[in-house]
Parts: structure tokens; C-alpha cells; sequence
């Protein structure tokens, strides 16, 4: 897919704000609380300052019940489509390997 085609990727932090905290009707703090967190660290979450890693999404997997691969899944589709706008390949060759 061109890259100026793709549409962009939603940021977990994102759905997180947007989406599931207000689901839960719980406080960003009673949130924080739940996930075993600091205030900060979900704020810079859901700020889209920091990525989801392996043991946030754990966290929340358990938490929200739909299991660690749902985030994980999230953030790399971001990562990647990220790495796609910001990587600049015109330089690099493709080779053709013989199967």
C-alpha cells in the first residue's frame, strides 16, 4: 500500500480515551488504580506520550478482559504505519531471493 494512501493508525492510547475509559464510568485515577499504575503513567498513555508495552498490555488485557494481544496487536499496527511515514527506503534495494 502507498504511504500516502494507508490510513492512518489509531494510537492505543487513544481508544483508551476515547472509547474505553468512559465505558467504564471510572475516574482516570480509579483507572490507574485498577491497572496497578501510577496517575502519570496512564496520562502519558492516553496522551499518546508512551507505547503500549508487552507488560502494560497484560495489564490491561486482564483489566479489560480482551486479552494482552488485542494491545499489542494495536500498538504495532501504529508502530509500523509510524515507521512507514517517517522511513525513508528510496535507497534501499529489494532483492529477489530464489526459492
Amino acid at each position: 500500500m502507498n504511504r500516502d494512501t494507508e490510513r492512518p493508525r489509531t494510537h492505543p492510547g487513544a481508544i483508551l480515551r476515547e472509547d474505553v475509559l468512559p465505558a467504564t464510568r471510572l475516574t482516570k485515577v480509579a483507572f490507574a488504580r485498577a491497572l496497578g499504575v501510577s496517575r502519570q503513567t496512564l496520562y502519558d498513555l492516553i496522551g499518546e506520550k508512551q507505547p503500549v508495552t508487552p507488560a502494560m498490555a497484560v495489564r490491561l488485557g486482564k483489566l479489560c478482559g480482551n486479552g494482552p494481544e488485542f494491545w499489542l496487536r494495536l500498538q504495532i499496527a501504529y508502530d509500523l504505519w509510524r515507521a512507514k511515514q517517517d522511513v525513508d527506503t528510496a535507497e534501499i534495494i529489494t532483492l529477489s531471493v530464489a526459492s
